[in-house]
């Protein structure tokens, strides 16, 4: 069943309304990894380890999930903190400069995130999303709770 709020109006992100940064700046901004951060390869490797078989940034899924088990539709997003908001409504007043671009880009994404996952539980899918952060401090428990998911998955099957 689709949900209302799919088609809510997202935050507008203009480029012609930001500042462009300093070399310096642009080299680091550079090297912000997409894909393939510390957290996700661990966790891949560690499921890899225990004998499950996933696809990886799957393109074809709504939000290109970071791990992917079509057979048992599960979906698994590793979100970085800065970049999908963690504590938006702290971390917001933080930002000093350059609002007028951060701003409407963290919460497009949040928003972005939050649509991606209501088309993929539209879908059937289980969506489980870690912060990185929670990866690094609890590795453990959020692998055990991506193993459940698959182990519940393939008991329903």
């Amino acid at each position: 069943m689709p949900h209302s709020d799919k088609h809510t109006a997202l935050p507008t992100f203009e480029e012609a309304k930001t500042h462009y940064t300093s070399p310096k700046r642009s080299r680091t901004m550079r090297r912000i990894r997409a894909k393939d951060t510390k957290a996700e390869v661990k966790l891949r490797r560690a499921l890899w380890q225990k004998g499950y078989r996933f696809r990886k940034n799957v393109k074809d899924l709504p939000g290109t999930p970071d791990i992917a088990i079509k057979k048992y539709k599960l979906a698994v997003f590793v979100d970085g903190e800065f970049w999908h908001g963690y504590d938006w409504a702290t971390k917001r007043d933080t930002i000093k400069k350059n609002r007028a671009y951060w701003l409407p880009k963290i919460e497009r994404n949040m928003q972005r995130d939050h649509q991606y996952t209501l088309e993929l539980q539209d879908k059937g899918w289980t969506v489980l999303r870690f912060w990185e952060s929670r990866l690094k401090q609890e590795f453990d428990l959020c692998l055990s709770i991506v193993v459940e998911a698959i182990e519940e998955a393939r008991r329903n099957a």
